[in-house]
């Protein structure tokens, strides 16, 4: 069955335009409550949402859908997505559902989805809610509908969790910390955690207004982070994203640490412990810098397809417990379901605690190779597989050698084709990307 509102991280668009407009997401509550209704028992289902203005919208509009097919609803307020999937494990909840774009404007929004498990929903059950949504809407009789409650304690639940990730004497007395909280969901929880674990914090990003997610600041624009840092003499730096799933870092001279390098310092510290590391899964973007520097500490590396629920799939059938994407979207399966920024941050921070080595000194493992992503706005779908655009790239595969790489890919949430090159010289990098960037242009303007 083809998908027609499920992509690969729930449903997202611009606000206002189908099918991110209240009506729908009216129907699509009351369509996930049916499918979970048929499971038999009561069910109950968490919600939350990240710091966007419409989140308030298409929270009332899930409830009254959830209620329409006599769901119980949960409501949790501003959360990080991460912290939602915790607590429908806990709560026994049937589902948590998240209202977010993560990392996009505010003017955007999205509904994304956790089992019961805390993990993203099976294919069968997203496209058993997309056939009810071909049915028509019809409220369960009165004594029987879904019953709504805040909890009220669900960001000291959270902030306990994330302590708990992390060993009991393990302590930040004396670090100097600056965050970025993106002005998202983790503007309420991220400082109390670093604080409480003995860190002098910083905030920024921390003022949300509904309008101002994102914008400017966070995992996507960590450029006044960078500043703050050095003005600040601080240890180092922390941004997350709008919706808390993704972190960077900055060291103490203001470099940038991304997904890659965080990933290897963790995999390199539990790599010197008893156990050790038992592999990484990456992506299709991980840098293949990457690649080389675990395979020189031996240990096993794999590629998913971009997506955290490709990297979680890859994880599962080999059996690791670590695995992300250079966006900072880390997951630490053995102590979380998905993708957890704060968690990952502190996972980091507890490796240089170990190690006894600065931010700069871990990373110094791993020489990335220079790896240039140009993303190529389209009107419409482009075949990326046309024998005419299959030619470009092996053109510029040719020209890289063996040490390149190249791969286009449609984005999974804006129409967009990322077009990425890498290899050994960062201006020839520089110039193909450019040149395979402005033939996809070309061939989408012909439509």
């Amino acid at each position: 069955m083809t998908r027609r509102y499920f992509g690969t991280d729930g449903v997202r668009g611009r606000v206002g335009k189908a099918p991110i407009t209240p009506d729908f997401v009216l129907k699509l509550g009351w369509a996930v409550g049916k499918v979970f209704a048929q499971e038999g028992g009561r069910s109950s289902v968490l919600i939350g949402k990240d710091t966007r203005i419409s989140g308030y919208m298409f929270e009332s509009a899930l409830e009254a859908g959830l209620v329409a097919a006599g769901v119980d609803v949960r409501l949790l307020g501003p959360m990080p997505t991460p912290a939602i999937a915790y607590l429908t494990r806990t709560f026994k909840a049937r589902a948590g559902i998240v209202i977010s774009a993560s990392h996009n404007p505010y003017y955007d929004n999205g509904i994304k989805f956790f089992s019961a498990e805390g993990s993203k929903l099976p294919d069968e059950v997203e496209l058993a809610i997309e056939a009810m949504l071909d049915e028509p809407m019809e409220t369960v009789e009165s004594a029987l509908l879904g019953k709504v409650r805040r909890i009220d304690d669900a960001a000291g639940r959270y902030i306990e969790y994330c302590k708990s990730t992390v060993s009991s004497g393990f302590s930040l007395e004396g670090m100097r910390v600056v965050l970025d909280c993106a002005n998202g969901a983790t503007y309420h929880v991220a400082p109390s955690v670093f604080a409480e674990l003995g860190a002098q914090v910083t905030v920024i990003g921390g003022g949300p207004d509904g309008l101002n997610i994102n914008a400017g600041c966070g995992s996507t624009s960590p450029q006044e982070l960078q500043n703050r840092v050095i003005a600040d003499q601080a240890d180092l730096g922390i941004a997350f994203d709008g919706d808390g799933d993704r972190v960077l870092f900055v060291d103490a001279s203001g470099e940038l640490v991304d997904g890659d390098e965080l990933l290897y310092i963790i995999a390199a510290e539990q790599h010197r412990q008893i156990g050790g590391c038992k592999g990484v899964a990456g992506t299709l973007m991980s840098n293949l810098g990457f690649e080389l520097a675990l395979k020189e500490l031996g240990i096993p590396f794999g590629r998913a397809k971009v997506g955290d629920r490709y990297v979680k799939e890859l994880m599962c059938e080999q059996g690791w417990q670590l695995g992300g994407e250079n966006s900072g979207h880390i997951i630490c399966a053995d102590v979380s379901t998905t993708g957890d920024g704060i968690v990952a941050a502190l996972k980091v921070l507890q490796a240089l605690s170990t190690s006894g080595q600065s931010l700069a000194e871990m990373r110094s493992g791993l020489t990335k190779l220079p790896q240039i992503m140009k993303n190529v706005r389209i009107a419409q779908s482009l075949n990326l597989q046309s024998d005419e655009l299959l030619a470009a790239v092996a053109e510029v595969e040719s020209e890289l050698g063996e040490k390149g790489r190249v791969l286009l890919r449609p984005s999974g949430t804006e129409p967009l084709v990322r077009v990425m090159v890498e290899g050994e010289h960062a201006e020839q990098v520089e110039q193909l990307c450019q040149r395979l960037a402005d033939h996809v242009s070309r061939l989408a303007e012909q439509g």
